[in-house]
């Protein structure tokens, strides 16, 4: 691990003076950012603490939630008010990781995990943009059957790790923000980037800038709502496929839905286009179908992932059906 110099900061606004001052990292829990020190992918020169800040959840005017930042996982899950009004983020969350990273991770790092690519964490003999811009992908013509089929490029095409920002970007969450020059809030669909030629740059966030905050906005669709992850194994592997989804049905027709994309994109894939092709239509498998098809059409699998495509389509299937009370 590289040396590097260490500070606690009193609030949010001492924070980002520090960062700004030796452009230093921020350490949440550390569960993803420690590790990646301990194996030279990242080698900042300072890191400023930030797990003292704001942990509540506060319910607001609107009927919506504010989380703060340095909320722990485990906390976030377990909250009455996540569980009754917003079940798909507890069991994004529940499905992401182990009860003890779980009681590490805050909220705000998790939003900002980087991608778990093999090729990524190999330093020495691996090929990778998103490490070394410039250097190449190995992950174009290697290994790639966890890769992306959405939003990809020739540079980069690793996903997305988290299951909760999944849940977050079927939820129309809000981050809120702080840098030097003042308080910002943004889409959690505008956070990430997709890898063009940069993949290095994978988030909007400007040099020092902190997450102070998320937003969940009062969703009353979001009571019926859910999360179903397809991974290698039962238990705390990384999504092959994700779904996050919320449904309103009136009359047996889609008043309303959100659906997100796990595992398939260098981002949390909000899926506009099966959300319109789903709203005033009839809820049945077959829409359900055609809405995933018109959702998948520009996929673009590699040598050893077009088996996501169907995965991809059978899961947003299967976890409507389920919240529209079909058996399945």
């Amino acid at each position: 691990m590289t040396p590097f110099q260490y500070a606690g900061a009193s609030d949010a606004a001492d924070a980002v003076r520090r960062a700004e001052a030796t452009g230093a990292r921020y350490l949440g829990g550390g569960t993803n950012l420690v590790d990646l020190m301990r194996e030279t992918i990242e080698r900042p020169a300072a890191l400023v603490d930030v797990t003292g800040f704001s942990r509540e959840v506060i319910e607001q005017e609107n009927s919506g939630l504010r989380i703060g930042a340095a909320t722990r996982n485990t906390a976030l899950a377990e909250h009455p008010l996540v569980r009754t009004r917003y079940p798909v983020l507890t069991r994004a969350i529940v499905a992401g990781a182990t009860a003890q990273i779980r009681n590490m991770a805050t909220v705000g790092g998790n939003l900002l995990q980087r991608t778990r690519c093999t090729y990524f964490y190999d330093d020495d003999g691996s090929r990778c943009n998103k490490r070394s811009p410039g250097q190449g992908c190995d992950a174009l013509d290697g290994f790639n059957r966890g890769h992306a089929i959405l939003g990809a490029s020739k540079a980069c095409v690793a996903v997305n790790p988290s299951d909760m920002c999944v849940a977050l970007a079927a939820l129309d969450a809000i981050i809120h923000l702080e840098s030097p020059g003042g308080a910002r809030r943004l889409p959690l669909t505008d956070l990430h980037r997709l890898p063009g030629e940069r993949p290095d740059i994978e988030t909007v966030l400007a040099p020092g800038e902190l997450i102070t905050a998320i937003e969940l906005p009062a969703l009353p669709i979001s009571m019926r709502s859910g999360y179903r992850k397809v991974r290698d194994r039962a238990s705390y592997a990384f999504a092959l496929v994700s779904v996050a989804a919320a449904l309103h049905i009136e009359d047996g027709h889609i008043e309303d839905v959100r659906l997100a994309l796990g595992g398939v994109s260098h981002k949390p894939w909000r899926a506009w286009r099966a959300e319109e092709a789903l709203r005033g239509q009839p809820a049945s498998e077959a829409m359900f179908r055609r809405a995933a098809d018109a959702e998948l059409s520009e996929a673009r699998p590699l040598k050893d992932n077009g088996f996501k495509i169907e995965l991809a389509r059978r899961t947003i299937v299967a976890i409507l059906a389920q919240l529209a009370g079909e058996k399945r």
